[in-house]
């Protein structure tokens, strides 16, 4: 989501100093130049002042002999000299009183023309066009010479911009490293603020998910975020102690009614044993009876190992799970020369992994039962282990009829059984106790279709031992 957000805020936050900056860039420009017209402003008044006691033309036979405008011809000399600015006065016919540099004259159209008419008009040069940095233009200002309240003459100055448009550029650099300190900070300002307001957001997502996962006692701290996340939070908690209270009460019933119809059920099973004993051996009504009686034990055995295994906490430790394997492999090989099924293992002598060996013991003891309870005799079940990434896989694959695509999203359900193998001893317990055996430890269970014919069931254990539980998604049993 910060991936998202932060484009969002650093966009908007750009759009925002740029806005700023043009406006403030065009300003800083506006600034040096006024400080340049005003400063040409005053050198043009200053000649206008030595101008207006000129009498004298140039073209007059004495205009050499004329001190005055000798004098004001010496000082525009010199001012071209020290700084390079052409300057000239000018009649109002146009010709020069007195000019430097010698037979420059004013423009006859353009910026230079334009101060010229109105200076004629008896107004300084005010707004001359503003110059940038990279436009290489001259600045042209003029001052009327005023004798008697008419204007005789007019004093004009052309100035080179190289230097005006130098500070105007330096002025825009320091403003645009002013403008990306503003963006770094704004960006590392925006970055603080999503973590700070999408904190709380991840929190509750992994919370989410633990819950989703099996992970009842996630909880979402709320002491940080802004006061709508934080109640949010408390929310959720809220929600989350409720969820966790009514599933405990559930495995607490479940627990109790297994526990406590076992006891009155057992009496039960002793008087229909006792019955059976004055009834023929073959009596086929007591039989059923007795068989039915056997089968509600094991659903009420089966739904307490349930309830405890969905209850209790894994024992997890590095453990040889190729010796667990083997070991149950071993211990089922007498039922699978009973049931006439070749039961063999294969894969590496030893592979660790993190597991409650107890609780994968009881699951695979489990998986291997169903595999052999419906593969048909002379087939072949085959338990095999391999290290799989960060995981150590245990597949177990049988060689019984399988399952349908649809039935393959069922299996793990609590008292699913297939249409197919209702008469096939089992409560539909077995493959949900061993699935909550194996989330407790972090291990998963699924299952697959066997080639060529089958099912395949895959433990997977992790091997880092940082690895939490999650469950597995996949669904019933067989048994």
């Amino acid at each position: 989501m910060r991936t998202r957000l932060l484009p969002l805020l650093i966009i908007l936050l750009a759009g925002v100093l740029l806005a700023l900056g043009f406006p403030l860039a065009g300003s800083i420009a506006a600034a040096e130049q006024q400080r340049l017209v005003v400063d040409r402003i005053d050198d043009t008044a200053r000649f206008a002042s030595l101008a207006q006691y000129v009498t004298a033309r140039p073209f007059d036979p004495d205009a050499g002999n004329d001190e005055r405008l000798n004098t004001l011809r010496d000082e525009l000399l010199r001012y071209e000299d020290v700084y390079d600015i052409k300057v000239g006065i000018f009649y109002r016919e146009g010709r020069a009183m007195a000019v430097a540099p010698a037979g420059w004259s004013v423009p006859p159209e353009g910026e230079g023309q334009r101060a010229f008419q109105e200076a004629l008009a008896g107004r300084r040069s005010h707004d001359p066009s503003q110059v940038w940095p990279l436009r290489h233009t001259r600045l042209t200002v003029a001052s009327p010479v005023i004798r008697d309240g008419d204007v005789v003459a007019v004093v004009v100055t052309d100035s080179p911009t190289g230097a005006l448009r130098s500070r105007i550029l330096h002025s825009w650099l320091l403003l645009v490293a002013g403008e990306t300190a503003a963006m770094l900070v704004a960006v590392a300002a925006a970055f603080r603020l999503t973590g700070w307001v999408l904190r709380p957001v991840r929190t509750l997502d992994a919370a989410t998910h633990g819950i989703a996962t099996g992970r009842m006692n996630s909880r979402v701290a709320v002491d940080s975020g802004p006061p709508e996340l934080r109640r949010l939070a408390r929310s959720f908690n809220e929600m989350a102690d409720n969820v966790e209270t009514v599933l405990e009460q559930q495995r607490a019933f479940v627990a109790d009614a297994s526990h406590q119809l076992r006891n009155p059920l057992s009496a039960l099973l002793l008087r229909i044993e006792l019955l059976a004993l004055d009834l023929p051996d073959d009596h086929e009504e007591i039989a059923s009876v007795r068989t039915e009686g056997n089968r509600l034990a094991r659903v009420l055995d089966d739904l307490l190992d349930l309830a405890l295994a969905e209850h209790a906490a894994a024992d997890l430790q590095l453990a040889d799970i190729a010796e667990i394997v083997t070991d149950r492999v071993g211990a089922w090989s007498p039922v699978a020369d009973r049931e006439r099924v070749t039961l063999t293992y294969r894969g590496p002598a030893a592979a660790t992994g993190w597991a409650d060996p107890v609780a994968l013991s009881s699951a695979l003891d489990a998986v291997v039962d169903n595999a052999l309870k419906f593969t048909p005799a002379e087939a072949h079940v085959e338990v095999s282990v391999a290290v799989e990434g960060d995981t150590v896989g245990i597949t177990v694959a049988d060689g019984g009829p399988g399952l349908t695509e649809d039935e393959l999203t069922r299996i793990g359900d609590r008292f699913w059984r297939s249409g197919r193998h209702q008469n096939v001893s089992g409560s539909g317990l077995g493959l949900s106790i061993s699935r909550a055996l194996l989330a407790a430890g972090g291990a998963t269970l699924s299952y697959a279709p066997n080639e060529p014919r089958g099912l395949r069931a895959v433990i997977r254990v992790p091997r880092d031992g940082g690895e939490t539980g999650k469950g597995s998604k996949g669904p019933s049993s067989r048994k």
